[in-house]
């Protein structure tokens, strides 16, 4: 009995045992089919040719559109307003009648003076008669001093009277002339703040007029970027709502101080020219251009990729970021090569690439945050025959002689970076030719020393 139970439970095991073995077996090569873990997968890629192009370090900054110079006019007189004879908008000339005040009284005022001046006349006509005889008397020794000091002090009451009369006639008439207000300068007008029935105060500006010599926009900075801006660099302008280039300019004025509430240093930019017409009180981006460099080689900043290390510094013992950049170009159209850079000026969405590229390569511009230095790579769309045609000797490029930047320590990167900037792109090359002999003599050096 227990032999014809045992018998079947053993089968059993046995059947369960030959069923996993088959299926291990045909699960194994299914699973290395399917995983390619020996052969490296190219990534798909873009490339395009590395170019020169001219590119300007540039400060940003909005400010609006006025007159050089906004004249207020205020009347001299007050009294009602009569007449309205310009408007918003209007283009008046200097001396050009505006608004008339009504004048009544100031006209009876000059007419009163007119009649005091005639009877301050008669008054002195007679006391001078009087003096001139007098004093004959009195140098023939005929009248009294005390008589003669008399009549000379009437004659020169009655002149007094006489010279204050005619400057109340110069007062009264200046007053009525003041009734017509008028334009001091040729513009236009920009406001107006009466109308016919007011009453214009001596203390009310009642229009503003835009002188037509010009048009200026005030951009306020803070300190880093306006110790760097100096009179005579080029503004562009631009509508805050629009990219186009409207009008260009230039730094005409700089105020020496900063505002003390604001921390900010104000900058006044000249309109020379426009390109379309142009409105007061319109708001506007400035770009003033600090650096302008021709013939640079210009990426991309979306092609670079940005490696951040940190480390402590030894000074301060604090943790600090390093920051260093690199890019790919394609060797052939199967390799990636990468390439540490050296930046330079940015200006928008574009940089400057002071050392690592050259002109004519092939910059791969989609795809590289997923590349290694010599990944496998696959040009993608029409790009391939480009990519062909820009394949580069790379030899002199190689990895073993290019500048290494990161060997470098932070502080010989940051010299490295100075020196580039400063050089023409001859003197660039040069340098990076010193910097690979150098690098070869080094390893000579070391290779020598290691063989004995």
């Amino acid at each position: 009995m227990k032999q014809l139970i045992l018998l079947p439970g053993a089968l059993l095991l046995l059947f369960a045992l030959s069923s996993c073995g088959s299926d291990s077996s045909e699960s194994g090569p299914q699973f290395q089919r399917g995983g390619n873990f020996g052969n490296q997968q190219a990534t798909s890629v873009e490339v395009v040719p590395v170019q020169t192009e001219t590119i300007s370090e540039q400060i940003r900054a909005f400010g609006t559109i006025r007159a050089q110079d906004v004249v207020s006019i205020t009347p001299q007189v007050s009294n009602r307003v009569v007449r309205i004879l310009a408007d918003l908008g209007d283009n008046v000339s200097s001396g050009q009648v505006l608004a008339e005040i009504y004048d009544v009284p100031y006209r009876d005022a000059v007419e009163q003076a007119e009649a005091q001046i005639r009877q301050a006349r008669v008054n002195l006509e007679r006391d001078s008669t009087q003096f001139e005889r007098q004093r004959e008397l009195f140098e023939r020794d005929l009248i009294s001093r005390a008589e003669y000091d008399n009549v000379r002090s009437t004659y020169l009451s009655s002149r007094a009277q006489y010279e204050s009369a005619l400057a109340a006639l110069t007062q009264s008439q200046e007053n009525l002339e003041n009734t017509k207000v008028k334009s001091p300068v040729n513009g236009v007008i920009l406001s107006r703040s009466i109308a016919e029935g007011d009453i214009a105060g001596t203390g009310q500006s009642i229009y503003e007029i835009a002188n037509l010599s010009g048009f200026e926009t005030r951009v306020y900075l803070p300190m880093q970027d306006w110790e760097n801006v100096q009179a005579g660099q080029q503004v562009s302008l631009s509508l805050s709502s629009r990219s186009s280039e409207i009008a260009t300019g230039v730094v005409s004025r700089i105020s020496p101080q900063l505002d003390p509430t604001t921390g900010l240093g104000e900058v006044v930019v000249t309109i020379t020219n426009t390109s379309t017409s142009i409105y007061q009180g319109a708001l506007v981006q400035s770009r003033i251009n600090l650096i302008t460099r021709q013939n640079a080689v210009v990426i991309p900043r979306s092609a670079m990729v940005e490696k951040v290390e940190t480390y402590i510094a030894p000074e301060t013992g604090t943790i600090e970021l390093e920051r260093t950049y690199s890019a790919f170009v394609n060797q052939g159209d199967s390799i990636a090569v990468q390439r540490d850079l050296v930046l330079g000026i940015q200006q928008g969405d574009r940089i400057e690439i002071l050392d690592g590229l050259r002109p004519g390569e092939g910059l791969i511009v989609t795809g590289q945050g997923n590349l290694q230095d010599e990944s496998r790579i696959r040009v993608a769309g029409a790009n391939a025959q480009s990519a062909q045609r820009m394949d580069t000797d790379t030899s002199d490029e190689s990895a073993e002689n290019r500048p290494n930047l990161q060997n470098m320590t932070p502080e010989e990167r940051q010299q490295f970076r100075e020196r580039m900037q400063n050089l023409s792109p001859e003197e660039r090359q040069r340098v990076r030719q010193e910097m690979r002999e150098n690098g070869s003599r080094a390893e000579r050096r070391q290779s020598d020393s290691s063989n004995r």
